[in-house]
């Protein structure tokens, strides 16, 4: 199980934003350092009226994107496989 939850790295500690509730006694865990969220826009060519145009035109997408049941496609790659070897599966015992 892989579980995802953000933190802050200050004095060689990790400071959690949450606590996780299913995770009982000791845990293996990943840090991974994440950049400081400051976007160079002059490196990616917009401008900051542009900049602001997006904010707005892809806020519209938020509260699907945030909906929990599109963790459902966090993980296409793995359930693709999945189906498409079912398929070859069926199609293979139907040629026998």
């Amino acid at each position: 199980m892989l579980k995802s939850i953000e933190g802050i790295y200050r004095d060689g500690k990790i400071e959690l934003t949450e606590i996780p509730t299913d995770i009982v006694g000791e845990a293996r865990v990943i840090v991974t350092f994440l950049n400081s969220g400051y976007i160079n826009l002059q490196d990616r060519n917009i401008g900051e009226e542009q900049a602001a145009d997006l904010r707005v035109r892809l806020s519209t997408f938020a509260e699907d994107w945030d909906n929990p049941e599109m963790d459902n496609y966090n993980d296409y790659d793995a359930a693709y496989s999945v189906i498409a070897s079912e398929f070859v599966s069926k199609r293979t015992s139907r040629n026998l």
